[in-house]
């Protein structure tokens, strides 16, 4: 298997600008380009004042931590930068659904219609979804969710400026476009900082067993 070192050693020397973006984007598994990201806890509880509504927190990306990707050298490290996601949360027009499975019509919130709220901390990307448990798709998810059985989420996006480190190691992603791409309740995650709760009905507390780091896939053009 190619290692880190040898792998930036056939980038810096294909490579023609450190601001090129990663050639073939993908996990070791080669699967769709999405990066996806661990939910260290899920909390459920009864909403006030409406019992069909669940609250859903997490984050779905964790800034400035370094995680495993694969480009069409081999492995690198990649890099989120704190305030990646800024402009991209500015826009007017921002459409970002909450789905299961990066499935489009699977979807649970949306920005659109102000029942998912997405924003920065310090941690990363936050997450705050209300979703009503009369939508078939949330009654589904919530018991798999109660249980630990599904604990991991994921987002889609657009890379639209980022750097590699000078021994082509690294590639930290600077910008990003998540307008039209997604945030997803998903099986399996790779990057185990990210943390998540729900609050609804029922009454309910579980905290998930933390996910063995895999590695992370991204959506490039």
């Amino acid at each position: 298997m190619t290692t880190m070192r040898a792998a930036a050693e056939a980038r810096g020397g294909q490579v023609r600008q450190r601001g090129d973006r990663p050639s073939k984007r993908q996990g070791a598994d080669g699967g769709r380009p999405t990066a996806r990201a661990h939910l260290a806890d899920i909390h459920l509880r009864a909403a006030e004042g409406d019992s069909t509504m669940v609250r859903f927190d997490g984050h779905a990306s964790v800034t400035e931590t370094p995680y495993e990707m694969y480009d069409f050298f081999g492995p690198y490290s990649e890099v989120v930068s704190a305030g990646a996601f800024d402009a991209t949360l500015n826009r007017s027009d921002l459409d970002v659904p909450l789905v299961l499975g990066h499935d489009q019509m699977r979807r649970i919130a949306r920005t659109t219609n102000g029942s998912l709220q997405l924003s920065m901390d310090d941690h990363g990307l936050a997450v705050r979804a209300d979703m009503d448990t009369a939508d078939r798709d949330v009654d589904y998810i919530l018991p798999k969710l109660r249980s630990g059985l599904i604990d991991e989420m994921s987002f889609a996006f657009r890379i639209t400026r980022g750097v590699w480190s000078p021994d082509y190691t690294e590639y930290r992603i600077d910008e990003v476009d998540i307008h039209r791409g997604d945030v997803a309740i998903v099986g399996f995650g790779a990057n185990p900082f990210t943390d998540a709760g729900a609050r609804g009905e029922p009454e309910h507390d579980v905290r998930s067993a933390r996910a063995q780091l895999l590695l992370a896939i991204a959506l490039g053009e």
